[in-house]
């Protein structure tokens, strides 16, 4: 029996009290004061935002799992200091933990990182080993902007970010590459930052030759790829221009593209330009975009409907909605496994 796995949620619906937490946190944080404890949250808690929400729209939009992440706009990583973003990292992940733990065969849990704009990646390091090896984590959300929108930061082609990737590929894991809230009044988070950030990202990759440093690592650009399938002929042309290699090679065996894209015309366009074997099933559902499209009388979001009416043949459309995930994410596919699925 085929799957239809979504390689992309957040937990955008977290207890309040959780939410709470953090806003005392940075209160404190500002003030020069310890934070407060964390709050005991009940299982109770977790079940009505979880079950009122991105349970009850995989039933209904009819997908069997998610692979599910702290909310991204809430990462915040240009917030306070190293330490803050290591606390808050902490209990968010472990939020995701307890998802999983009460619904094992619907959630599959990704990490945030507690990336710094001013740290090392050596905390985003240990917990990641953390959340792999302890949680069961299959793989983790990376910022490659912590500034929040001012892209100061070394490319993800910089040495400064090969202690990460070379504890990915130990513990055989993938990374969306995703941005968080902006603090640029000139980048709407959602709306400019992210596909900005997408976009960002892939010309990086082409500019450098990180794979060939790291043969094993992959990445998933989320949000359909950004701007990149839109364009795909300039950033071939630059990677030739660029002396590059045929992105075929170049990057296309370790960068995988999402289905967040939220109208049929654009997923068609993805489709057709990039190779199935990139592209992975994806919503963001209860994420940037949740009303209903007035064109089509169905939620924006509902990405599911976009694949199923593409003129594809039926093994293309499982290895979207399925394989694909299952070869990006190892520990995922040793996971269901287990589950016999």
């Amino acid at each position: 029996m085929s799957l239809i796995i979504d390689c992309h949620g957040h937990y955008t619906t977290a207890p309040e009290a959780h939410n709470q937490w953090r806003e005392a946190q940075v209160a404190a944080h500002k003030a020069g004061q310890p934070a407060p404890l964390y709050p005991d949250i009940p299982d109770a808690a977790i079940v009505e935002t979880i079950e009122q929400n991105q349970l009850r729209l995989l039933k209904e939009r009819g997908a069997d799992l998610t692979i599910f992440s702290p909310r991204a706009s809430a990462m915040a990583h240009h917030v306070g200091d190293e330490a803050v973003s290591v606390s808050w990292a902490f209990h968010c992940n472990n939020l995701i933990a307890r998802v999983v733990d009460l619904y094992p065969e619907t959630f599959v849990g990704v990490c945030m990182l507690p990336q710094s704009p001013r740290a090392t990646l050596t905390a985003s390091i240990t917990e990641l080993r953390r959340c792999v090896e302890e949680l069961g984590f299959i793989g983790c959300n990376l910022n490659p902007d912590p500034s929040g929108g001012h892209f100061d930061h070394p490319p993800l082609t910089d040495t400064s970010w090969y202690p990460l990737y070379e504890e990915m590929c130990r513990l055989d894991v993938p990374a969306m590459i995703h941005v968080s809230g902006s603090c640029n009044h000139g980048l709407h988070a959602t709306g400019a930052y992210y596909i900005a950030a997408d976009t960002i990202a892939f010309m990086q990759l082409i500019e450098g030759d990180l794979f060939k440093d790291f043969p094993s690592l992959r990445f998933i650009i989320p949000h359909g790829g950004g701007a990149v399938p839109y364009h795909w002929g300039r950033y071939r042309g630059l990677a030739d221009m660029l002396k590059k290699p045929d992105l075929a090679n170049h990057l296309m065996n370790n960068v995988f593209f999402d289905t967040c894209v939220y109208h049929q015309p654009g997923i068609n366009l993805l489709a057709e330009v990039i190779d199935t074997k990139n592209i992975l099933f994806g919503s963001e559902m209860v994420g940037a975009v949740r009303g209903i499209d007035r064109q089509t009388g169905h939620y924006f979001d509902d990405t599911k409907r976009y694949i199923d009416n593409l003129e594809i043949s039926v093994e293309a459309r499982q290895a979207i909605f399925e394989h694909n995930a299952r070869r990006v994410f190892p520990r995922l596919d040793r996971h269901l496994a287990r589950q016999g699925r």
